[in-house]
C-alpha cells in the first residue's frame, strides 16, 4: 500500500447553457473542445463523476477506490463510518457568463425520500465579480407558498427574491431549501454536500442550441423551499492576514480562510477528517513528510487524515478555503 500524500484530481470539465471563459482566462484551466465552461469538479464523489488522482505515485486511482483501500486514513476514522466509500463534498468552481436559473436543493430527509441522495447545503466564495454583479440568496419578505405559487405564476418572481450586489471575497452560505441563484459576470468556488439534486424554479425562458427550454421543477421544489426571510443572508468575516479565520461552520463542513503573506504551520491532529485546500489567490508549497506539493490559484489539494502537520511556504502569498468535515 503506497503511502498517502496530499491529492490533486484530474479536473472535470462541464460545459453549460451560460458558461464563460473564466476557467480558462483567471484559473488558467483549458477547457477545450468545450464551446464553453460553465463549472469544473475539483474534488468529487458523484456517481458517473468521480474523481481520479492527477499525480504522484497513486496517479489514475480514483477517489472511491483509494476510500476502500485507506478507509479512515484517508477520509477521517468518523467520516468513513458514516459515508463509506462515499466522498461527503463537492468541490466546484462556477463561471457565470449569463445568470444561472433560480434554484433550490432539497435537504437530507427529502434528498433521501425522494433520491437516495444527500441534501444539498453549499457556501459561494466570490473569486473575482464583474462590475454589477449580483446574485440572489433567500426572499426580501415573509413568503408563504400562495404568495410564492402567485408571483411564480404570474412572471413576478424577481419581486419576492433577495437581491445581493457582490464582490471579490464575499461569501454566501446556502442552507437547503434556500432559493438561489448566481449572476452574470461572477466566477465562484463552491463547497457543497455531495449531491447533484436541483430543483429549477425558472430559467428565463431560456432555449438551447437545438431550440428546447430546459425542464422546470415547480411541483418538486414547493415541499424544499425554506419560505422564512432572514436578516442576513451574507456571511460575515473578519479580514484578516496571518491568521486562521473561521468564515463557514455546519454540520456538513466547517471553512477556514487562510489570508497569509508569510511562511505558517497546520496543526490537524485535533482533527478526524480529511482536510481541502482551495486556492482562490497566490501561490505557495504544501510541504510534509519531505515532500513539496506546488499549489497555485485554482488549484485544491485533498490533504488525507493520516497528515497531521503541514508547512505551506509562500514567496507571494495566498488565500485558501481550508475545509473539512467537522
Amino acid at each position: 500500500m503506497s503511502q498517502l500524500y496530499p491529492l490533486k484530481f484530474k479536473t472535470i470539465f462541464k460545459d453549460k447553457i451560460w458558461g464563460g471563459e473564466k476557467i480558462k482566462t483567471v484559473l488558467g484551466k483549458d477547457f477545450s473542445p468545450l464551446p464553453n465552461c460553465g463549472e469544473t469538479w475539483e474534488v468529487s464523489g458523484v456517481k458517473g463523476d468521480i474523481s481520479v488522482v492527477a499525480e504522484g505515485e497513486l496517479a489514475g486511482k480514483a477517489l472511491t477506490n483509494l476510500l476502500e483501500e485507506y478507509q479512515g486514513k484517508l477520509a477521517g476514522n468518523k467520516v468513513f463510518e458514516k459515508f463509506g466509500t462515499e466522498f461527503p463534498l463537492l468541490i466546484k468552481f462556477i463561471d457565470a457568463n449569463d445568470d444561472l436559473s433560480i434554484q433550490v436543493h432539497p435537504d437530507d430527509e427529502l434528498g433521501k425520500k425522494r433520491h437516495n441522495s444527500f441534501g444539498k447545503t453549499e457556501m459561494w466564495y466570490v473569486l473575482q465579480a464583474d462590475p454589477g454583479s449580483t446574485l440572489i440568496s433567500g426572499f426580501n419578505q415573509q413568503v408563504d407558498e400562495k404568495l410564492y405559487l402567485d408571483k411564480l405564476n404570474s412572471g413576478k418572481l424577481s419581486d419576492i427574491l433577495n437581491k445581493e450586489e457582490v464582490q471579490k471575497g464575499d461569501i454566501f452560505f446556502l442552507p437547503a431549501g434556500r432559493v438561489h441563484t448566481i449572476g452574470k459576470g461572477l466566477l465562484i468556488a463552491e463547497i457543497q454536500q455531495t449531491s447533484d439534486i436541483t430543483y429549477r424554479i425558472y430559467d428565463f425562458d431560456r432555449v438551447d442550441d437545438k431550440g428546447q427550454k430546459r425542464e422546470l421543477h415547480t411541483e418538486e421544489a414547493l415541499a424544499a423551499i425554506d419560505y422564512k426571510v432572514y436578516p442576513e443572508y451574507k456571511s460575515k468575516y473578519p479580514h484578516k492576514t496571518n491568521e486562521i479565520v473561521e468564515a463557514v461552520t455546519c454540520p456538513y463542513f466547517t471553512t477556514n480562510i487562510l489570508e497569509f503573506t508569510e511562511n505558517t504551520n497546520r496543526d490537524y491532529s485535533n482533527l478526524d477528517s480529511f482536510v481541502i485546500h482551495v486556492c482562490v489567490d497566490g501561490a505557495y508549497d504544501l510541504v510534509c513528510n519531505n515532500q513539496k506539493f506546488q499549489v497555485k490559484k485554482g488549484d485544491c489539494m485533498l490533504i488525507p487524515n493520516v497528515i497531521k502537520n503541514i508547512q505551506l511556504e509562500t514567496t507571494t502569498g495566498f488565500k485558501v478555503l481550508e475545509t473539512f468535515v467537522p
